[in-house]
């Protein structure tokens, strides 16, 4: 999952961002409103994690233009201004969740975690393919019964291969969702995850495959429904 921070305190972010990356989320950080904006164009994000004063502007005014266009991605707002009027303020202006600063990142964690799972894309939180399971909010992949323990990227590959199970997912699309503009990214990343995730795969006993359509991306298959084909 793909998160967006603004928030212009450098040691802030950073220690969100370091708890989050931990947590096996992709993150994106800006400090302005500008910044967040061009994000915003370029990426497609999960959940917004928004400051409320900002050095260009104010991030209730911003979050009530982003409603008013219709972005529905679910917002929580955080400051040290915690008074009555300006927490309903930041409600009625369609924030999710509002979190007083100083913020505990594991309570952070948990408040989107909670979000998530009830956020539309999220309806059904465990996804079941052959005979492997994945619950996408405790980022748990089981086969068989047993508890696979898979990499922080090879987990996001497999969520996106699933999320789109038997359809070929494009190789950008996977690189998209997988890695923060600020990643240094080699470029057999993806290629190495792959491996590495075909790899549990296949020695946990799983009934799917990923398939390599060259030049194109990866099809996350049924292995019994591809050798009957």
């Amino acid at each position: 999952m793909r998160i967006l921070l603004v928030d212009h305190h450098a040691d802030f972010a950073c220690a969100v961002k370091e708890a989050l990356l931990y947590c096996g989320f992709a993150i994106d950080v800006t400090r302005t409103l500008d910044e967040a904006e061009a994000a915003l164009d370029c990426a497609n994000y999960h959940i917004l994690l928004l400051e409320l004063v900002l050095p260009d502007g104010n991030g209730l005014d911003w979050l009530k233009q982003l409603r008013r266009e219709g972005r529905s991605m679910p917002a929580i707002m955080m400051s040290s201004l915690n008074d009555l009027g300006r927490r309903i303020a930041i409600f009625n202006a369609g924030a999710d969740d509002f979190l007083p600063k100083p913020v505990s990142t594991d309570e952070l964690i948990a408040r989107m975690r909670a979000i998530l799972r009830r956020s539309t894309q999220m309806t059904a939180p465990l996804v079941t393919f052959g005979n492997l399971h994945f619950d996408p909010i405790a980022r748990q992949v089981v086969v068989g019964g047993r508890i696979l323990k898979i990499a922080r990227r090879e987990v996001c590959i497999l969520e996106h291969l699933l999320n789109r199970a038997g359809r070929t997912v494009p190789r950008a699309s996977l690189e998209d969702s997988l890695y923060a503009f600020d990643d240094e990214v080699s470029t057999n990343a993806l290629e190495v995850g792959i491996y590495r995730l075909r790899t549990h795969l296949s020695q946990s006993g799983a009934t799917l495959r990923i398939k390599t359509a060259r030049g194109v991306g990866y099809t996350l298959e049924l292995i019994d429904a591809a050798s009957a084909a």
